[in-house]
């Protein structure tokens, strides 16, 4: 394989990093100059990686694209691209569909979506591929853990569950600043709240037959205070505006 980006923001940095900490790897990687500060840094840290002149140059230069250009200029970056029949395509692109992708790189025949999320850098979080493609879920398979699913429809609702990283991250903040305002400090709250949140990242592997509200359940022992914030927060339809928001997102997300 060589393998070249059509794009090179955080999540091209985020791939290339995690595929360059696998210890058997040997995929010379070319990246266009789209972003020179990033393209720079890469090329700076691994010797296999090297930047093109221009994105027409990495596609001469590579079998296996990742096209990683934000969705508002893909319409323009694209069409002015010479691709070949033998390219393998692999879109980053979450808002664009595949038969959309598709007549953008023709004549290239072989196309796959994927969605790997900013954590493959450290080789851990899921990337979701569609339609299967045994040689993507190998790739992605090396540094985080792969989810091939064969329905457009899937895929997309998939992807909705990765706009909540900003959310989340959000209530983490919460949490760490009503600590500090009721005298923890740093970095003694947030380490704490980091440790809290990382051991119960593991509750649902370790009971990998209960759901996530048999978990709830659980956890919110009757008259306590888990119970308490749960009861709080539903009767302040909470979470009704948060799948109101997660609909939003997949209307964004399905409208092409």
């Amino acid at each position: 394989m060589k393998l070249g980006f059509i794009g090179t923001g955080a999540l091209t940095s985020a791939i290339v990093t995690g595929l360059k900490s696998v210890a058997d790897n040997d995929v010379p990687v070319v990246l266009s100059p789209r972003n020179e500060a990033i393209a720079a840094d890469l090329a700076s840290r691994f010797a296999d990686v090297r930047i093109a002149a221009d994105n027409q140059a990495v596609l001469d230069a590579c079998d296996t694209i990742m096209l990683a250009v934000r969705p508002q200029i893909a319409h323009d970056v694209l069409p002015g691209l010479r691709f070949r029949p033998d390219h393998r395509i692999i879109s980053l692109i979450a808002t664009l569909s595949l038969e959309e992708i598709v007549a953008l790189v023709s004549p290239a025949e072989r196309v796959t979506k994927a969605l790997p999320m900013p954590m493959v850098a450290q080789r851990q979080g899921p990337t979701i591929i569609y339609p299967p493609d045994p040689d993507v879920v190998a790739f992605f398979g090396r540094f985080g853990k792969a989810f091939a699913v064969k329905d457009a429809t899937e895929f997309d609702a998939l992807s909705v569950a990765t706009a909540t990283f900003a959310t989340y991250f959000k209530y983490l903040d919460t949490l760490h600043g009503w600590l500090q305002g009721h005298g923890v400090a740093d970095p003694t709250a947030r380490g704490y709240v980091t440790a809290l949140f990382r051991a119960l990242a593991q509750a649902p592997e370790a009971a990998p037959d209960a759901d996530f509200m048999h978990l709830a359940q659980e956890y919110a022992t009757r008259g306590g205070i888990n119970e308490q914030v749960l009861r709080e927060l539903t009767d302040r339809k909470l979470f009704e505006a948060f799948a109101e928001s997660l609909d939003g997102v997949h209307r964004r997300i399905t409208a092409s």
